[in-house]
């Protein structure tokens, strides 16, 4: 077999999963780069010695593309494209002694908090003291921003806790600190994350922070736009809602997954939280900031679901009807409280529910778009794209929402990662299109 001369410090690194992962991967990519490694990231084409692969294992498709891509890279590794072949993140977390054994040809694999470990194989240095350095990999006007580590939830069905542990806080002054690199940077838009930001300061302050950190983050110069997402339900702190009424540049936007509202489904789910608190909570969260954008995900088919409870979750989104909305089919995750239920749903019963609610949401969002119509808004501008400048409201997020297009003529010029002033002009379901002031 032809093996390549070794190139010395080389690395491409590829992201699958969530945003959470994408962050993951900027902070090994900025530590790379402090060690003068040249990193690239996925590079189609690439002549990079080393590979690192930040896995996802949420669910059964998720874990399969990280398979998929694990075995990509190990047969150009026995091909001799590759030295050295490396795999991190919550596939390799949750399923390492299994895919050691599996796929031999990757070198070493590692956890989602064993990035220390991972740089001493690469023979760098962890340094500490680069505290939100990262290397970006959306573009420069916008950046994932994670407040916290882990979940302390016991929902039945989520495999999360055993894959990123307990929850663990970033104190106040780390964050500050971060967003005003990130800002020094260029970023204008700081989209908050976490795998529950609700949480926020228990486990290190031993109270909600929530309001405090996005006063902290709002005085920040530069930084024009924050975004919430990942709101768990249960003891929401309120006090957050006064700091978005309160701040201009934090956005009247609030992704909040619920789940399912069928008490009997709650429940089940282990969601600490029942139908009448739910609604009360959306019911208030609307009157104390009145033009909020609310997105959530729900669940189809978790085991013990039944018509009822399924005809109970329509009858909610069609009266909630929520700004943004995503659902999952359940996938059935092994070592979760859910399965040692029986998976009693089945997967076209699954998917015809999800595509009931999705059809739905489709012709309440084509309504709540159409009254955007005349409405003049500031607007992100992301990318251009098919004759179209391509950008967002403070009302959408990237990859998930909304996008406003403006066409791209000789008479329009749009700098990306700039705000403008845009007429809604036409709506479709998930788009809406307009013209400059």
């Amino acid at each position: 077999m032809k093996v390549r001369s070794q190139q010395a410090n080389k690395v491409n690194v590829i992201t699958l999963g969530c945003s959470k992962n994408i962050v993951d991967s900027e902070v090994l990519m900025g530590q790379l780069r402090a060690n003068q490694f040249e990193v690239t990231h996925e590079a189609e084409q690439s002549d990079a010695n080393i590979v690192i692969i930040n896995t996802c294992g949420f669910i059964d498709n998720a874990k399969q593309e990280s398979i998929d891509t694990i075995l990509r890279y190990a047969d150009e590794k026995e091909a001799g494209k590759l030295d050295k072949l490396y795999v991190t993140g919550c596939l390799s977390q949750r399923y390492k002694d299994d895919l050691e054994v599996e796929i031999p040809q990757v070198d070493a694999f590692f956890g989602t908090l064993e990035l220390p470990q991972l740089m001493k194989t690469l023979e760098a240095n962890y340094m500490h003291e680069l505290v939100g350095e990262r290397l970006l990999t959306t573009p420069k006007h916008y950046a994932y921003f994670k407040i916290a580590e882990g979940c302390n939830r016991p929902c039945s069905f989520c495999a999360i806790p055993l894959m990123r542990g307990k929850h663990m806080d970033r104190p106040i002054e780390d964050l500050v600190k971060e967003a005003n690199r990130l800002a020094s940077m260029g970023t204008k838009e700081l989209i908050l994350i976490a795998q529950d930001l609700t949480y926020y300061g228990l486990q290190h302050y031993g109270e909600r922070k929530l309001a405090d950190l996005l006063r902290n983050l709002s005085d920040v110069n530069g930084i024009d736009w924050i975004r919430l997402q990942y709101a768990y339900p249960s003891q929401f702190p309120m006090d957050a809602l006064d700091v978005m009424n309160e701040r201009d540049n934090i956005c009247k936007y609030l992704d909040m997954p619920l789940q399912h509202i069928s008490d009997n489904m709650l429940k089940t789910m282990r969601r600490g939280i029942s139908k009448r608190r739910t609604v009360e909570l959306v019911d208030t969260i609307r009157q104390r900031v009145p033009d909020i954008a609310l997105r959530t995900t729900l669940i189809a088919g978790h085991p013990g679901e039944t018509q009822q409870d399924f005809e109970e979750l329509y009858r909610f989104v069609e009266e909630t009807r929520f700004d943004r909305l995503g659902i999952f089919n359940y996938s059935h995750e092994d070592n979760t409280h859910s399965y040692t239920l029986e998976d009693d749903v089945p997967a076209e019963v699954k998917q015809d529910r999800a595509d009931q609610i999705m059809e739905l949401q489709q012709g309440i969002s084509m309504e709540l778009n159409e009254e955007r119509v005349g409405q003049t808004h500031k607007v992100l501008f992301d990318r251009k794209e098919s004759g179209y400048f391509v950008g967002r409201t403070q009302y959408d997020s990237p990859e998930v929402d909304n996008e406003v297009l403006v066409p791209a003529t000789k008479d329009t010029y749009v700098r990306l990662g700039d705000f403008a002033q845009v007429q809604i002009t036409e709506a479709s379901d998930f788009d809406l299109y307009g013209k400059l002031v």
